[in-house]
C-alpha cells in the first residue's frame, strides 16, 4: 500500500458487539483495544459496530466518512474455529440461522439487489498468512465468511474499498478463553494476545507492501 499523502497511514479495525444472548465478543474488545495505538507507522481506529443488519451499513458508511482511512480491517468472531481466518470471498446474501441483536431474521435476501453475486476481498490474504506462518500464529484462507452480519459486513466492506480504492477485508477471529468459559462452554479457542498479534501483522502487511513470505503452495480453505 502507498499512502496517498505524507502522513502515517489510518487504519479503520471495526468489531461487532455481543450477539445471541452471549456477554462477550472479542472482535468488538481487540477493535477497541487498538484504537488510538501504532503498527507499523499507522494509526488504528477501532470502532465496535451493532450486530443488527439494519444498521450495520449505516455505521460502517458513518465511520468512513469519519475516518477516512487508508485500510479498512473488519473483524468478526467464528464460534468453534481454531484458528484466525482470512475471509476470501462475501456472497451478496442475508440468511440469518439465528436473529441479529434487532430481532431480525432475513432468510435469502440479498445484501445489495442487483450487485454481483460476490465480492472478493482486497487485502493481500497470502501475503497475510505467510506472515502469519512465518511468526508461528495459527490461520488459514477460508472460503466462506457464512450468511450472518460478518458476511453483510464483509460485502459492504469490499465494495466501500472498490469505491475509495483502498484495500479492505474481512478476518474472522476465533473464541479466547474467556468468551468461551462465559458464554459457549468447551471449544476451541486462542488466546487474545495471539489474536491481536495475528491482527496487528495483517496490518503491518497491509501498509508495508504486500512483498512479505509467500504462503505455501497448496494452502487452501479449511473452514
Amino acid at each position: 500500500m502507498t499512502p496517498t499523502s505524507s502522513a502515517p497511514p489510518t487504519v479503520l479495525v471495526t468489531g461487532f458487539d455481543p450477539f445471541g444472548g452471549h456477554t462477550l465478543n472479542p472482535s468488538g474488545q481487540l477493535a477497541l483495544a487498538l484504537d488510538g495505538t501504532s503498527v507499523a507507522g499507522a494509526t488504528i481506529v477501532g470502532r465496535r459496530f451493532a450486530t443488527a443488519a439494519s444498521t450495520v451499513a449505516g455505521e460502517l458508511s458513518a465511520a468512513l466518512d469519519e475516518i477516512a482511512p487508508d485500510v479498512l480491517i473488519c473483524l468478526g468472531l467464528a464460534p468453534g474455529r481454531p484458528a484466525i481466518s482470512l475471509e476470501r470471498i462475501a456472497v451478496n446474501v442475508q440468511d440469518f440461522p439465528v436473529p441479529d441483536n434487532a430481532g431480525a431474521t432475513p432468510t435469502d435476501v440479498p445484501i445489495e439487489p442487483g450487485g454481483p453475486d460476490g465480492r472478493f476481498s482486497r487485502l493481500p490474504i497470502r501475503a497475510i498468512l505467510g506472515r502469519w506462518q512465518a511468526e508461528d500464529v495459527p490461520g488459514h484462507i477460508s472460503d466462506t465468511a457464512g450468511t450472518y452480519l460478518c458476511n453483510q459486513l464483509f460485502y459492504l466492506a469490499c465494495a466501500a474499498g472498490e469505491r475509495l480504492r483502498i484495500p479492505a477485508g474481512f478476518i474472522h477471529i476465533p473464541d479466547t478463553p474467556a468468551s468461551a468459559r462465559f458464554d459457549r462452554g468447551p471449544g476451541a479457542t486462542m488466546a487474545f494476545e495471539t489474536i491481536r498479534r495475528g491482527v496487528e501483522l495483517a496490518v503491518e502487511i497491509v501498509v508495508g507492501g504486500t512483498d512479505a513470505v509467500p504462503a505455501p503452495v497448496g494452502t487452501g480453505a479449511i473452514a
